[in-house]
């Protein structure tokens, strides 16, 4: 299920203008992170993606939907979002309740919501809390929570905007897990993020956003080894792309084991 972008503008009510002619194709199945200074316009770009919000002009496509011709409500089949702040999220009295909402309202049967219910929780780490509030989760948790009301939906797109905000080192390395589990399952992931070492590990492609403008999209590899390019974004690359480049090496590694293999003058596959 492709993504079209076609020379989306949008200008905000107080007269800011956040897009300014975005042109960008998602193809179903792969993995992009979006990235960009505070301001591009990075959530806004993604909030047309389920029509949170309507161009000033210009196109969306989700499926061949025009997002203008359908409501939120009915591309929640289609396209996932979870928020940055999982407090604008999360409404329900028990976490199990909260994940079950999702899947409840794509009309399944409830033997399906109760399964898809217990197979989010386990992949977030949270099937232990289940009958808890949500708000009595630490923060970190209930980004993980919200992430499991959305992927109880199983919808074949899925967006993360900051996903690895509030979480310690096991809790970034779950959310990898999880995105990397997803790409096996052929689902497209989007991620909105200002943690350029997670894009490297775990995005194929990158599209850097800056004033409303792209100014590029391609492969993870390509887009974050360009220094210069960044810097007009005050975005650094990944550490250790930037390591490899002091001690002079050809590969930009996105990942320890090829950062090893190559060190070690190994051949990497790309």
């Amino acid at each position: 299920m492709d993504i079209q972008v076609d020379s989306l503008s949008f200008t905000y009510p107080s007269g800011v203008v956040a897009l300014r002619g975005v042109s960008l194709r998602i193809p179903s199945g792969i993995s992009l992170a979006i990235i960009g200074q505070n301001g591009a316009g990075k959530t806004t770009l993604v909030k047309h993606f389920n029509s949170l919000l309507q161009p000033t002009s210009g196109t969306v496509k989700v499926g061949g939907w025009d997002t203008r011709e359908h409501t939120p409500a009915e591309l929640a089949s289609r396209v996932g979002y979870v928020f940055q702040n999982p407090d604008d999220q999360l409404f329900q009295s028990t976490l199990r309740k909260e994940v079950m909402f999702g899947p409840g309202n794509l009309g399944w049967e409830v033997d399906q919501i109760e399964e898809r219910t217990r197979r989010a929780l386990e992949m977030v780490g949270l099937a232990h809390a289940a009958d808890q509030h949500p708000y009595d989760l630490s923060p970190g948790e209930r980004k993980r929570a919200a992430m499991a009301a959305i992927l109880a939906m199983d919808t074949p797109i899925l967006i993360l905007d900051e996903p690895t905000t509030g979480q310690d080192h096991g809790g970034i390395e779950l959310i990898g897990s999880i995105v990397n589990d997803l790409r096996s399952q052929s689902k497209t992931i989007i991620t909105i993020s200002h943690d350029i070492d997670f894009c490297a590990e775990h995005f194929e492609r990158v599209a850097v956003l800056a004033n409303g403008q792209l100014l590029l999209e391609g492969p993870a590899r390509e887009v974050l080894a360009q220094e210069d390019l960044l810097a007009k974004t005050y975005v650094e690359p990944p550490q250790l792309i930037r390591l490899a480049k002091r001690l002079g090496m050809q590969n930009m590694p996105l990942n320890v084991e090829e950062f090893i293999m190559y060190y070690l003058h190994k051949p990497v596959e790309y």
